[in-house]
């Protein structure tokens, strides 16, 4: 072809070709991983070193300056900046040839390389593996390159189906293998170890629970608290700020079975090498109350006469009862009917409504048999007592560790405040930030501090509405007739977990409330008082 031809050619819209019918040349290197990228003389540095003298061998190849070195990114995609910015060049025809040291530094997938293929063609590009001795711009070039590629993709895939395995074998075994550190634990040498400060937080949002049935309270609680999740550095070295619980972040502590002294592998938990944070049947019985908490739902009592809203439960399907009342001239009757015939229909549940004055007669009646011997009351004592106790030793925890921490951070931001003074430029704005997120840290450090303080002060409150509950229950046979409504139903929800009933069977199970001296780390029988209904 001749040089006015060429000329023609490209008035006519095609690509520029190459000076004095040279071949304008790319080198392209990667390097999956930034270690070692910091020493003179890298990896990168010596697959373009071999690249150049290549091209140096090759009459009338030009090495063009632009270089196209991708340090820290995978061959698994092709979304790299400097293999983006190549692929563009070879679309604006500014490149013949790419040259590389080896074909999987261009891509480890057979799918993208046969992409970038079809640009580098449509381009009247051709593509030079040093190493592998071939190029693109013959048959068989193409043919070798297409199963070295294939090769290469199923070397990948076998670096990591091994990767999975080992990963799987390690965690059956209870190893820690990696990811982002599950709060209440620290890693040193790759083991996970207990970190006390946020193992109470941990084990708090157990009782929490437990109390309240509520991920959602437990989510106000500790936002009253002024508590915040846990810090987390990435494998890029960025760190995840620290941030207010939300609900999912309540439930992901709650069901990770790590706190339970497990390690789960292949849909299945095994015993794990590092400390649990609770013991394994209050992480059970969390499970069981989560599971629960999906099907049903409790809502407010609007009507107090209604002793048993919130705790009455269908023995059939586990739904709860909700209430209801019909009139007859001036007379209301109370009714509690189950949720799920209420909704779908006696076909889905055959629980008929039940009278809700006879049903609180009989659970009224059973609570006075379970008073009679005095013992509950001593019981409700003994436990508040000591949950109060385990409560204040966590709060008192916190309170002695985080002045320490408040010390720190305080010098931390004088000293940071000081170096902003003659910071200039880049290392300004480095300094800034983490002054704002060391004076952040500080202001949650106190308020924590704060709340642990105030929640100290409302123990001996808690203590005395437990003293009030034990001096119900023992004088419940003289007391409970002047009570409230209110105050009835106060009672009864602070002594009764739930009531089932079996209606289409006549059968009712009163379950009282978990005397649980240990808090979410034991698990003691529930009292449980099975009778036929009258």
């Amino acid at each position: 072809m001749t040089a006015g031809h060429r000329t023609a050619m490209t008035r006519r819209g095609a690509k520029p070709a190459a000076p004095d019918d040279g071949k304008r040349c790319a080198v392209y290197t990667r390097k999956s991983s930034t270690v070692g990228l910091e020493q003179d003389f890298n990896s990168l540095d010596a697959q373009r070193d071999a690249c150049v003298a290549y091209i140096q061998r090759q009459a009338g190849w030009t090495l063009l300056d632009t270089a196209y070195d991708d340090g820290g990114f995978t061959g698994a995609n092709i979304e790299r900046p400097a293999f983006q910015r190549l692929l563009a060049d070879i679309d604006a025809g500014k490149i013949d040839v790419v040259v590389v040291y080896k074909v999987d530094r261009l891509s480890r997938s057979l799918l993208d390389f046969a992409k970038v293929m079809e640009r580098l063609n449509a381009a009247g590009a051709s593509f030079v593996s040093v190493t592998q001795n071939f190029s693109t711009a013959d048959a068989m070039g193409r043919l070798t390159l297409h199963m070295l590629m294939s090769f290469a993709e199923f070397e990948r895939e076998m670096i990591a189906e091994r990767t999975r395995d080992k990963i799987a074998g390690a965690r059956r075994k209870g190893k820690w293998t990696g990811g982002p550190v599950p709060l209440g634990y620290t890693v040193v040498d790759k083991k996970l170890v207990v970190n006390d400060l946020e193992a109470a937080l941990v084990r708090d949002i157990f009782t929490l629970y437990d109390e309240h049935r509520s991920a959602l309270a437990v989510v106000r609680a500790l936002r009253e608290r002024q508590e915040v999740t846990k810090r987390h550095r990435a494998m890029s070295g960025r760190c995840r700020t620290p941030r207010a619980w939300t609900k999912v972040d309540v439930l992901r502590v709650l069901k990770n079975p790590i706190y339970a002294g497990y390690m789960a592998a292949d849909g299945r938990l095994y015993d794990a090498e590092h400390t649990a944070l609770v013991k394994r049947t209050a992480f059970a019985r969390t499970q069981e109350l989560l599971e629960t908490a999906t099907k049903t739902k409790k809502t407010a009592v609007r009507n107090p006469e209604y002793l048993l809203h919130g705790v009455l439960r269908c023995a059939r399907c586990g739904a709860t009862f909700t209430t209801a009342s019909t009139t007859s001239g001036q007379v209301t009757y109370r009714y509690y009917r189950c949720v799920t015939r209420d909704k779908q229909g006696k076909e889905a549940c055959p629980s008929a409504p039940l009278p809700a004055k006879a049903i609180e007669a009989y659970v009224i009646e059973r609570l006075r048999e379970a008073t009679a011997d005095g013992t509950l009351a001593a019981d409700v004592t003994t436990v508040v007592r000591a949950r109060v106790a385990a409560r204040r030793n966590v709060l008192l925890t916190e309170r002695n560790k985080l002045p320490p921490q408040i010390a720190a951070l305080s010098l931390e931001v004088r000293r940071l405040a000081d170096a902003l003074t003659s910071a200039t430029g880049p290392a300004w704005r480095h300094v800034e930030a983490r002054l704002q997120d060391a004076a952040e840290e500080l202001a949650r450090g106190e308020a924590r501090l704060a709340a642990a303080e105030r929640e100290l002060a409302n123990l001996d409150a808690i203590e005395v509405e437990a003293s009030w509950v034990a001096a119900c229950l023992a004088e419940f046979h003289q007391i409970w007739d002047v009570l409230t409504p209110e105050n009835r139903g106060r009672l009864l929800r602070a002594v009764i977990q739930r009531v089932e009933v079996d209606e289409p069977a006549n059968q009712i199970k009163v379950f009282l409330a978990d005397l649980d001296i240990e808090g979410p780390e034991a698990a003691l029988p529930e009292h449980v008082h099975e009778e036929a209904a009258p």
